[in-house]
């Protein structure tokens, strides 16, 4: 370093590195006088997102007892001697638990002590399939589901979710994997309608198709190449699939619907976002249902 650029960096008020006190370049707190800031960063996240986090042994391990709805378990690597067989438990349940790095967890802890276990809970508890279609029943409305096939991003699953309310759609469908949970950021998004609207988890979203498709709900995948919206009959017991909002339906499930439904383009864009495409389709059953 010449020192021309050594007297122009200390004008600006940066050290070398941390050993003489100073500002590593890759830290955003304030830097002082003194060095920078070593006081903890200010955790931003509201009660809410805080109550949709457990963490530590006991706490999860109640969780699991009462039945809470809880969207995904992550551990830190080598924790199965001490945290094992609740890793065990929510396998058993039904509930995803994934490895994942340490740093992670201490970003998520609350506390501080996580005991190397963390449980992402959902804002609301789910329901199942008959749920949705004896809502249908009780209504005595054909049914109108849909189904997220690998919608990750939480503010679009919460965004559909509240259209699918306002149409009077009868619930949601999404897979245990490869799937936004019910969390803060998704009930921010549907603003209240997660307390009226049913979301049904299952493990396999070609075996529901399936089941659906026996029980004569037809099924509707949104995708490019298919008969216009304005062209098919949303009149009938319907379910509408919404693909990822990156690689779209994925290939089974669209061999396993009924319709490839397209939404009519005049621009150069290839494609809508999730949650957009789900509400112009869900307001054409709506209009079709008069």
């Amino acid at each position: 370093m010449n020192d021309n650029y050594k007297k122009d960096f200390k004008n600006k008020g940066y050290k070398n590195n941390d050993r003489q006190g100073g500002r590593n370049f890759g830290d955003k707190r304030p830097y002082n006088k003194g060095g920078y800031d070593k006081r903890p960063r200010r955790d931003e996240r509201t009660e809410e997102e805080r109550e949709l986090i457990l963490e530590g042994k006991n706490a999860i391990e109640e969780a699991l007892e009462s039945g809470r709805a809880i969207d995904k378990i992550l551990f830190a690597p080598g924790s199965h001697k001490t945290v094992g067989y609740l890793i065990a438990r929510a396998r058993e349940m039904g509930i995803q638990a994934q490895e994942t790095d340490k740093h992670k967890l201490d970003r998520l802890s609350v506390t501080g002590s996580h005991q190397g276990i963390v449980a992402l809970c959902a804002a609301a508890s789910y329901s199942t399939v008959e749920d949705i279609l004896g809502l249908a029943e009780q209504r005595g409305e054909k049914p109108l589901l849909v189904i997220c096939d690998g919608i990750t991003d939480p503010h679009n699953l919460g965004a559909i979710i509240r259209t699918a309310e306002i149409v009077g759609a009868h619930g949601i469908i999404v897979p245990k994997r490869r799937s936004a949970g019910l969390n803060a950021a998704c009930a921010k998004a549907a603003a209240g309608a997660l307390e009226y609207m049913p979301i049904a988890k299952v493990s396999n979203l070609q075996a529901c198709i399936e089941e659906l498709k026996e029980k004569g709900i037809f099924v509707f995948a949104a995708d490019m190449g298919g008969k216009t919206m304005y062209e098919l009959d949303f009149t009938i017991p319907a379910a509408i699939v919404i693909g990822s909002e990156g690689e779209g339906i994925s290939r089974m499930v669209r061999e396993k619907s009924d319709h490839i439904v397209s939404i009519p383009q005049k621009g150069r864009i290839q494609s809508l976002n999730a949650s957009n495409a789900a509400a112009v389709l869900l307001y054409e059953a709506l209009r079709q249902r008069g």
